[in-house]
């Protein structure tokens, strides 16, 4: 395929969102869509070097794999030493093997996979993961692997009509992502099959040959359209966003729009893309894409804080000197022919490399993290040796969310008075619960629990991953009326609430008002970069030791949450746990007060109890209504 200048530049389009979306760049909560872009592009090229070759009569499976070694292989094997390297003198042994795993999923090309299974994009585990990130590349992998056999029986046996056959395929496709939007959304985002029709949008193009755009001002306006649905949905779209499914097309027929135009050099499309910067940024975009990532979260695990802009700044620049670095002296010379063995010691070779990777990741494994690495690690048990203090799978329902099953009588954890309480929300409400039971004789009402994780208590709330919080949340009127429940206790991790706006807790507290409830709201209780163990021990050797830091969150989460509540009860978690406002105390003595990034352990909820729970009564007839 002839060489076009333009396209380099979409690639820069795609992989600068991504970019900067990852670093934190505030307007570029939508950056995520740069790899739906990036999968138009390669199902076009990749397709049409395979039509070429086909109707050229040099059609060489083995030829096609040595380009696509040559073009992925030398640069990713790089960034996984080099980030198993850095992992190697960072990472505790939880966090080493759990990156050991992503490791041998990497070099199996079943990374997203592995991450389907293990982890959600969005998810806060999913920041401590350097190689995340490789998903998209197993997703493109695995597709190189059914196209060129694809089209080669395609070609053989229905050479005149195979575009409707590739065209079938996609909307197969298409309509499988659209129908796991609700059922299935994390297998959704991360597997080929609902991401192929991305990738066959671009083959479609190729395939068809269609005639360029005419006039200039055809391609003007198809290239301005295209830019305008791959440039909207950077800023608009979020997290909260279901994707892909039909959210996916606008950046799809953008870059679909684009790639048509551009073969127009004088279009609008065709020049902004050609630009001289954009065109070497596309140069480097995979690199750029591969280094960034692990330079975002190592850094994160170093700052122990979610990047400032200053360390935003620092990850760009750093992520851009290691890109160019990585395109110069590795990606350059290995597509040269004569740089590399021959074709058979290329393959070998990459195999035997592979399988090294492979074995390394096993290792870390089998190994568990390698703890020698870290002779004076203790992990520390933030439990108090008791088991379930959530009454899990009882009161405490995970995906899917058997709610039906609830118990009054099971999920009674208080019983001191005939004034009947409900403690309704997701985790962030349930691990109050074994301070609630350890401080029973200070909670003079009956109190019942009501939490699932994941479902904030907010009616109108709708998740794609847990699409049964709707129901769980509207039984918990049926429950309060069944019950006769006068008072409600709301808590969540609302900091998801965000994208989707604070606002939409109305839905919940008017509806406890039209039943004449009493209501409380607690806020946001604090969050951490990583787990408090990780950050004990990285703090172990400062003097004076701290007992505090960094919230992942400032306070206007809990003042955008306090103004939505109205004249309902408040109370911020962040005013009694947070001294300074943005470090927040996380142990006392050795006593950690949380069990990982955020939710408190046994003994830290005790405390949390204590200090603040709407209800808690330290002295008699005086009850603590934080307003």
């Amino acid at each position: 395929m002839k060489y076009r200048a333009d396209i380099d530049g979409l690639r820069a389009l795609a992989v600068l969102p991504v970019v900067l979306f990852h670093a934190g760049i505030p307007g570029i909560s939508g950056g995520f869509i740069g790899v739906d872009v990036f999968f138009v592009i390669s199902g076009y090229l990749i397709t049409g070097i395979l039509r070429d070759d086909l109707e050229a009569g040099r059609f060489s499976i083995a030829q096609f794999y040595e380009r696509r070694i040559r073009r992925i292989i030398p640069a990713l094997a790089a960034v996984i030493i080099a980030t198993w390297i850095t992992a190697w003198l960072l990472f505790l042994p939880s966090y080493f093997q759990d990156f050991s795993k992503s490791v041998a999923a990497t070099a199996a090309f079943i990374s997203n996979l592995y991450f389907w299974k293990y982890s959600g994009y969005f998810e806060a585990s999913a920041l401590l993961r350097p190689l995340l990130h490789t998903w998209s590349l197993a997703v493109e992998e695995q597709f190189y692997i059914v196209m060129p056999i694809a089209m080669w029986v395609a070609f053989k046996l229905i050479r005149k009509h195979w575009v409707w056959l590739f065209a079938l395929g996609a909307a197969g496709s298409l309509a499988l992502s659209i129908y796991l939007t609700d059922v299935g959304p994390t297998a959704n985002f991360f597997l080929l099959p609902t991401r192929a029709w991305e990738l066959l949008a671009g083959s479609l193009l190729a395939l068809m040959r269609l005639p360029a755009p005419r006039t200039a001002t055809v391609a003007h306006v198809l290239s301005g359209l295209g830019l305008l649905l791959i440039l909207v949905p950077i800023v608009v779209y979020t997290e909260a966003t279901p994707f892909p499914g039909l959210t996916a097309l606008p950046p799809v027929l953008g870059a679909v729009l684009l790639i048509y135009s551009g073969a127009f050099p004088a279009g609008l499309g065709g020049r902004v893309l050609s630009w001289a910067p954009m065109v070497f940024i596309g140069k480097i975009s995979y690199s750029l894409y591969l280094v960034h990532w692990p330079v975002t979260v190592f850094v994160r695990y170093v700052t122990l804080e979610p990047p400032s802009l200053m360390w935003a700044g620092f990850i760009i620049l750093l992520s851009f000197i290691l890109a160019v670095l990585s395109w110069r002296f590795i990606e350059q010379p290995f597509r040269q022919p004569g740089f590399a063995p021959s074709r058979p010691v290329l393959l070998v070779g990459t195999l035997a490399g592979l399988v090294a990777l492979f074995a390394l990741g096993s290792a870390g494994v089998t190994l568990k993290g390698f703890p020698d690495r870290f002779p004076d690690y203790d992990p520390v048990v933030v439990a108090d040796g008791r088991t379930n203090s959530w009454n899990n799978n009882v009161c405490f329902f995970e995906a899917p969310i058997p709610y039906e099953k609830w118990n009054a009588d099971q999920c009674r954890i208080v019983s001191n008075g005939p004034e009947a309480v409900l403690l309704w929300g997701d985790s962030y409400a349930a691990h109050y619960v074994p301070g609630l039971t350890d401080n029973a004789a200070h909670i003079p009402y009956t109190l019942y629990q009501y939490t699932a994780a994941g479902c904030p208590p907010v009616l109108s709330y709708y998740s794609y991953a847990r699409p049964n919080c709707q129901n769980f949340n509207a039984n918990a009127l049926k429950l309060i009326k069944t019950l006769n429940i006068k008072t409600v206790i709301l808590s969540a991790r609302w900091i998801d609430m965000k994208s989707r706006g604070m606002d939409q807790i109305q839905s919940t507290l008017s509806a406890l008002k039209a039943m004449g409830v009493k209501t409380y709201v607690i806020g946001q209780s604090p969050l951490f970069v990583t787990d408090v163990g990780v950050i004990a021990f990285r703090q172990v050797r400062q003097t004076p030791r701290p007992s505090v830091a960094a919230n992942s969150f400032g306070s206007e989460i809990n003042e955008s949450l306090h103004r939505a509540t109205g004249d309902v009860v408040f109370t911020d978690p962040l005013t009694s746990l947070c001294p300074n406002g943005t470090h927040c105390t996380y142990r006392q003595g050795e006593r950690l007060l949380f069990s990982d990034s955020g939710h408190f352990s046994n003994s830290g909820s005790g405390d949390a109890v204590r200090l603040y729970f709407p209800l808690y009564t330290p002295l008699k007839g005086k009850v603590n209504t934080v307003p």
